[in-house]
């Protein structure tokens, strides 16, 4: 049955090809995952907002209000579940740092349970009160549909990458309706390089999703009423930017001191009781933590200053300023452990909607604070979307995004200057203590990276050491004869030949030229054993190396093969330079067919 699948597949894929061009083509599916992604889009936002309605509703049930501790336990620990025993042939992964890698190191697959999975863990964490954002969960999802379309219909490697972008722009022009922002983004987060023809499925897959989620989730995000900014108050943006910019390195840090803490706590369950008894006194003393935080900014954007105290315990002091300044400030802090524990403990979500409350809660507390003090008087509104729109920007090291995500949501295209100037500040303070963001960073430490800048490792690093061993070079024991093995080394026609022992671990090299100079000087020399001839390989190799690491080991011993071994020091075989250029050469005459 599957046989008959995939030859049917075939045909069409051939019928296909003598009909509609590979660009073509692209656009078609551009639209088709546009579609796809949108509903997925509308369905992870539905699905939220329906479990946080139902769990907030009015019930008349006097000890209600304690359940709120433990909802974000009972959320992390269901996503947990759903994992153990729905996820049980793959492993589930969160955040984008699984994309990249896909992209970097596995052709651009994406499992295809992405589709689904990231959906239900994702409206089960937010929707109980997980303090993530649904925009990484909707990216991978919608990369996910790009992804396994392009497997299905025999793609190459990087028509499936653009799909896989194209995936991605469409989860956040659903998500957000914003079809600019979504492009910007997989163009800024995703594509290793970007080519004019590759803007054309962008455009219209992220135009598609907008469009189908619009129809099917019609809530707008924020809205924004401004005069507009002055001129005078530049010099503050650029203080802003200082703060969120400083704000932001802390971040980056607090996620690596965070995943540190509980990569420690080995048991699944054991994460899930500690993260959700965390998360639960968090949300409990500071309710804006709870799920994704935008009714907070909303609130803000209104007018409404005391909206962030206002549903604690400690509402009865929203009329002293000084309270609520350093509750919000509080607030700011507890927020990025929120989310933190929230992704340690096991829950599913992203980054992408913390960072936006962050910075809008501190350009909020900053226009307030400037204002009660009567330095100055600034629109606060402005102050809290121009935050929103930086803290993005620099944590994700994507300030193109920031800028076109909040303008486009908030309908703050007037505001172009100020957020061009904090986004682009705080982004190059970040960037000047953090070289890659905090996506990219686990990949590059690995060097399991693309790099827009050295293609020659983006190209490496897409191919694979155990595919180019060459089996084929004679290997001798220590203990065997080298007239006995004769005829064997003549017809490898090799020039060189591995030794072992009788347990298969490798002792050495003999060089071919060596051994007949041996056996001619001194053609009496019957019993000549291989043990008399092996030599130290100038060095080795392990299946697990990288091919940038086994070039410049190469390069270092000026020679042109080596031995490739286990871990456990059995021998496999020789790699050669020739067979990694020959190699290199195909990936970039595939990449040149690209929207050929």
């Amino acid at each position: 049955m599957y046989i008959r699948f995939v030859n049917y597949l075939d045909k069409i894929n051939q019928y296909r090809k003598s009909k509609i061009s590979n660009r073509n083509f692209l656009v078609i599916l551009a639209v088709i995952v546009g579609i796809l992604a949108g509903l997925a889009a509308a369905a992870l936002k539905s699905l939220t907002h329906h479990i946080e309605e139902f769990l907030q509703s009015d019930w008349h049930w006097k000890y209600k209000y304690y359940l709120y501790f433990i909802f974000p336990m009972i959320g992390i620990l269901l996503t947990v579940l759903y994992i153990k025993y729905f996820i049980r042939k793959t492993k589930f992964e969160t955040g984008l740092t699984p994309l990249l890698y896909a992209i970097s190191k596995k052709s651009s697959k994406v499992e295809a349970h992405n589709i689904y999975s990231q959906i239900i863990t994702a409206a089960v964490t937010v929707g109980f009160g997980g303090s993530t954002g649904l925009e990484a969960p909707i990216v991978t999802s919608g990369s996910a549909i790009g992804s396994n379309l392009g497997r299905v219909l025999g793609l190459s490697y990087r028509e499936i990458t653009m799909l896989v972008a194209c995936g991605a722009a469409a989860g956040i022009a659903g998500a957000f309706n914003s079809p600019v922002a979504g492009i910007v983004f997989a163009i800024e987060i995703l594509l290793p390089e970007f080519t004019i023809p590759a803007f054309i499925p962008l455009l219209l897959s992220a135009a598609t999703a907008a469009v189908v989620a619009r129809l099917f989730y019609t809530q707008q995000l924020f809205f924004l009423v401004t005069e507009g900014w002055k001129v005078n108050a530049l010099f503050y943006y650029v203080i802003l930017a200082c703060f969120i910019g400083l704000f932001s390195i802390y971040f980056t840090k607090a996620n690596y001191a965070v995943k540190g803490l509980f990569y420690k706590i080995k048991h699944p369950y054991t994460k899930v009781i500690v993260g959700g008894l965390m998360l639960g006194a968090l949300v409990f003393l500071f309710p804006t933590l709870y799920g994704e935080g935008y009714i907070t900014i909303k609130g803000l954007l209104k007018g409404d200053y005391h909206t962030v105290i206002n549903n604690s315990i400690f509402a009865d002091y929203n009329t002293i300023p000084a309270i609520v300044v350093l509750f919000t400030l509080v607030t700011i802090f507890m927020k990025s452990i929120a989310t933190l524990v929230t992704l340690g403990a096991g829950g599913n979500g992203g980054t992408f909607a913390p960072s936006l409350i962050m910075g809008g809660l501190i350009g909020f507390i900053f226009a307030y604070v400037v204002n009660l003090s009567g330095i100055a008087q600034l629109n606060v509104s402005n102050f809290i979307v121009a935050g929103m729109a930086a803290a993005l920007g620099s944590i994700m090291h994507a300030p193109l995004t920031g800028i076109f995500l909040i303008a486009e949501i908030t309908g703050g295209y007037i505001l172009m200057v100020p957020l061009m100037i904090t986004t682009a500040i705080s982004y190059a303070i970040n960037r000047s203590s953090q070289k890659h963001s905090i996506y990219t960073k686990a990949l590059a430490d690995k060097g399991e990276l693309l790099s827009h800048e050295d293609k020659d490792t983006t190209v490496l690093n897409q191919m694979k050491l155990k595919y180019l061993i060459e089996k084929s070079y004679p290997k001798l024991q220590m203990n065997d004869l080298i007239s006995v093995k004769m005829n064997e080394i003549l017809q490898s026609h090799k020039n060189i030949c591995a030794v072992t022992d009788e347990l298969g671990d490798f002792k050495g090299i003999i060089y071919i030229e060596e051994l007949f100079n041996e056996m001619i000087n001194h053609p009496d020399k019957g019993n000549l054993m291989a043990s008399h001839l092996v030599q130290s390989a100038p060095n080795t190799i392990t299946e697990n190396d990288e091919l940038k690491m086994v070039l410049e080991k190469m390069e270092q011993d000026n020679v042109w093969i080596l031995p490739v071994l286990t871990e456990q020091n059995h021998y496999l075989g020789f790699v050669s330079k020739a067979a990694i250029f020959n190699k290199y050469r195909a990936l970039l005459m595939r990449q040149n067919d690209y929207m050929g």
